[in-house]
């Protein structure tokens, strides 16, 4: 027992690891799907993911966009040795003038979606210098008289903090041989699938031989979700074997949208099945009902589809032979006290209802006598009525007229029914009374709450069995 008890701590271990590792498998995933779309934000706050994570990606600095920059710090450098109205810082700022013109002209931002990051650019420099033209407004912006009548050192820092940081989202991400974007995440993923393979194989290695009769395939579904762990796309479906994984090493609890999920689908299904059983149980009587068997029935006739006996008896006649001995020798005499009381009550009522006896009633004695006379009367027809129907059970002549009598009722009943022509009228009702049933309580069915009925069984299930508390009642529908 401690062997075993140490192995399931062992394999609970084992079963943490991997789960913790496809965790970190998968937090790769999810950050390497959102990196493109989010790097803006790690470039802003994290500059340094950029720096490492670029590469994977196939990303690059935009050539245009990248010297556009380096022409602005060497413009800022200039003006710090020589100053902002120097031939040499009129040079440079020509020369931005010139490169905002062809980048507002080729739009170096739209290849990799960047666009509307130059169109706040844009709006910016148009706001800050109030021309309707971007081209205008960075064409006016870089001269010496602009940045001289409003200030050096306002205006390069405006451009630093809300020009730059848009200008330097832009970027170049290279395209392989095989015409795709660089990508090589599988790099990093790829001893993840590596390990995740080795560890399906061994699984379905252990599962061959504990089970001779599985193939490789049986063996390999036997844990299919973890085939998700192996495939090179899709990779955000590795989220279902990562959660399997965690409940299973019992780091994370999934019972409660385990038995959630198990509910919704249980009541969807046994609402459509009980629907199902209901309708066609009614479907089955009524064709009974048009093909005529319940006159075949009470004619004892079979001309349909015949009854089929499994045993050469009568279900029915021996069930109520049974009822019928029980009632006489065992539940009559446990209940004659109850009976007689009953009789004598009666008796004595209708004593005092006589005229003769109200007359009687005052004299001596008449009283006693009325009482003995009831106890009497009621023992008596007690006595005689039980021994008439051990005598009737016991006797077989009595049996057989009895016997004789039932099937002469149902006959006489077959042909009486026959010759009215009132067969027809009955099929026709019973037949519409089955399609109301439908109509009106089957579909009740469907308007019942499955969901109380499952929370009943659920308790049900879990209640001790020395526990005798009810469980909540069904909400009915007003």
């Amino acid at each position: 027992m401690t062997k075993q008890k140490s192995l399931k701590q062992k394999n609970l271990i084992f079963e943490g690891l991997m789960a913790l590792i496809a965790t970190v498998n998968l937090g790769l995933v999810l950050f390497d799907l959102s990196y493109v779309p989010w790097r803006d934000f790690y470039l802003r706050n994290l500059p340094q993911i950029t720096e490492i994570y670029d590469p994977v990606k196939g990303i690059e600095d935009h050539r245009e966009t990248k010297n556009y920059l380096n022409r602005v710090d060497a413009l800022q450098e200039q003006v710090s040795q020589t100053g902002l109205t120097s031939a040499q810082a009129k040079t440079k700022l020509e020369e931005l003038d010139r490169l905002s013109s062809e980048m507002v002209d080729s739009n170096p931002f739209a290849a990799v979606n960047k666009s509307g990051n130059f169109e706040k650019a844009k709006n910016q420099m148009r706001d800050r210098i109030g021309e309707e033209s971007a081209k205008q407004a960075f064409s006016r912006f870089w001269t010496q008289e602009h940045l001289s009548q409003q200030g050096w050192n306002q205006e390069i820092n405006f451009f630093n903090r809300q020009i730059r940081p848009l200008i330097a989202t832009n970027y170049f991400r290279r395209i392989g041989e095989n015409g795709e974007l660089v990508d090589n995440f599988w790099l990093i993923d790829l001893p993840f699938v590596l390990l995740f393979g080795a560890e399906l194989v061994a699984r379905s290695f252990y599962l061959r031989r504990r089970h001779p009769s599985f193939s490789w395939v049986n063996a390999i579904l036997w844990r299919w979700y973890d085939l998700f762990l192996l495939f090179p796309f899709v990779r955000w479906l590795r989220i279902l074997p990562v959660i399997i994984r965690l409940d299973q090493a019992r780091l994370l609890n999934l019972q409660p949208l385990q038995q959630q999920i198990n509910q919704s689908i249980l009541a969807n299904f046994a609402e459509d099945l009980t629907e199902i059983v209901v309708v066609r149980v009614i479907n089955q009587i009524q064709g009974s009902i048009r093909r005529g068997d319940l006159t075949s029935w009470l004619s004892q006739k079979e001309n349909l589809r015949p009854y089929i006996d499994i045993n050469n008896t009568n279900e029915v006649e021996a069930i109520a032979g049974i009822l019928v001995q029980t009632l006489v020798y065992q539940v009559l005499p446990k209940i004659q006290p109850e009976i007689i009381a009953i009789l004598r009550h009666n008796i004595a009522t209708t004593i005092n209802q006589v005229p003769v006896y109200q007359n009687l009633h005052n004299l001596p004695g008449v009283r006693n006598m009325q009482n003995q006379l009831s106890e009497q009367l009621a023992t008596q027809i007690t006595a005689n009525l039980y021994s008439a129907l051990t005598t009737a059970m016991e006797d077989p002549v009595g049996a057989k007229l009895s016997s004789q009598l039932a099937q002469n009722f149902t006959k006489a009943l077959g042909e009486e029914v026959q010759q009215k022509h009132v067969m027809g009228e009955i099929q026709r009702l019973m037949s519409d009374f089955l399609e109301e049933v439908k109509l009106n309580y089957v579909q009740r069915l469907s308007q019942e709450d499955i969901d109380q009925i499952m929370e009943q069984t659920r308790q049900l299930r879990t209640q001790p069995l020395g526990d005798k508390s009810p469980v909540l009642p069904v909400k009915k529908e007003s």
